[in-house]
């Protein structure tokens, strides 16, 4: 990210004053704010499912019977392991082929994307045959009601029942993917109302897959606005496809392992992942008063492209909020190249959120839903 813009420094003391001899009179926004987010994230039943999965991964104990069989009997389960491991290795084999598929298939899929984002940006106008695709259950009687209706609501509508600023002279579907953010609930706990002047530049989100390593990275496309001179903004996400050696029987597809951002070039006062409060501090012997001024992060959905780093040494471990902000990122990340991405317009729409809502309930009869292929 860049840096934080720094606000003007308060006026100095006469005298300078011993940090260990002051103490904090106010403060008017205080700590808390990381605690709050890993408290939130806690409280989403999908980050609890991925967690706990890993702790009966980890935490699993055998039964008691399987000590007490013979030793010849034992050395044949041996056996059967091997077999399972060999069988765990050609798995990984096939999500390798699985991933190459889809990568196959990616190239045919863009032709589509980039059709979507002439719509969407008004670089192409569709024509009449292109634009025929009738609601669900539509009958022709109802679509030349709908017209009439239509035609009616343009003469009756009135300014106080709008919800929106478009006509028939809008060119494109203006907001298109900030509608998408504010529909689905993933996305939108991430954005904070000073994010939507910004998102409503976002012109086209844009999906990129790497072999070597196996991975993904996410376009972020915006159009000139008065924020940041970045014209795009990506996310890396690299993805693991070997069972772990301490642990293969645990191996369930690919995987993602480690994701990096971008740094924004924001314009002067436009950064909104940083706020700047101001703290009063009162020495304790003397009585004397000083003003400093911080900076502290900010609630941004713009903090998606500065997320925690991932230690290089895999046996490193991390600490719990940490874990807790890179497992949601992770979910986030996969969710907007599965889902978003590929059924934007539906998700545009409101008719991929049922879909959501179903998948939802059916996990919720006690079956564990698998994020990957």
């Amino acid at each position: 990210m860049a840096d934080p813009e720094k606000g003007a420094p308060a006026p100095a003391m006469e005298e300078d004053i011993d940090e260990e001899d002051v103490e904090d009179v106010e403060d008017e926004e205080g700590g808390g704010e990381r605690k709050e987010l890993v408290d939130k994230l806690m409280k989403d039943p999908q980050v609890l499912a991925a967690l706990q999965t890993k702790l009966r991964r980890y935490l699993g104990t055998p039964s008691g019977y399987i000590s007490s069989l013979p030793v010849a009997v034992k050395r044949r389960i041996k056996a059967l392991k091997k077999l399972q491991l060999q069988y765990t290795d050609l798995e990984a084999a096939f999500y390798k082929e699985v991933h190459a598929l889809e990568v196959k298939y990616d190239k045919m899929h863009q032709a589509l994307y980039e059709k979507r984002r002439h719509v969407v940006t008004s670089e192409y106008e569709p024509n009449d045959e292109e634009c025929d695709f009738p609601s669900d259950d539509e009958t022709d009687d109802e679509k030349n009601l709908c017209k009439d209706m239509d035609e009616k609501a343009k003469i009756d509508e009135k300014d106080e029942n709008k919800v929106h600023d478009f006509d028939e002279n809008t060119k494109g579907i203006p907001e298109f993917w900030l509608t998408i953010f504010k529909n689905v609930d993933l996305l939108a706990e991430m954005v904070q109302d000073y994010d939507e002047p910004i998102l409503k530049h976002l012109i086209d989100i844009q999906l990129k897959f790497h072999d070597e390593p196996m991975g993904f990275t996410l376009e972020f496309h915006f159009s000139e606005n008065e924020y940041f001179t970045n014209k795009v903004l990506t996310k890396y996400y690299e993805m693991k496809c070997v069972p772990d050696k301490d642990d293969p029987f645990g191996f369930e597809g690919p995987e993602i392992f480690k994701c990096k951002g971008c740094t924004l070039d924001w314009k002067k006062g436009k950064n909104v992942t940083v706020k700047t409060i101001k703290k009063k501090q009162k020495h304790k012997s003397r009585g004397a008063v000083r003003t400093i001024t911080k900076t502290l992060q900010n609630d941004s959905f713009f903090n998606f492209f500065n997320p925690p780093p991932v230690p290089e040494d895999p046996n490193e471990e991390m600490d719990e909020d940490t874990q807790a902000l890179l497992t949601a990122d992770f979910e986030i990340g996969h969710y907007i190249r599965e889902r978003i991405i590929p059924r934007a317009v539906l998700f545009y729409t409101g008719e991929a959120l049922d879909d959501e809502d179903f998948e939802e309930e059916e996990g919720e009869e006690g079956e564990n839903i698998l994020i990957g292929y």
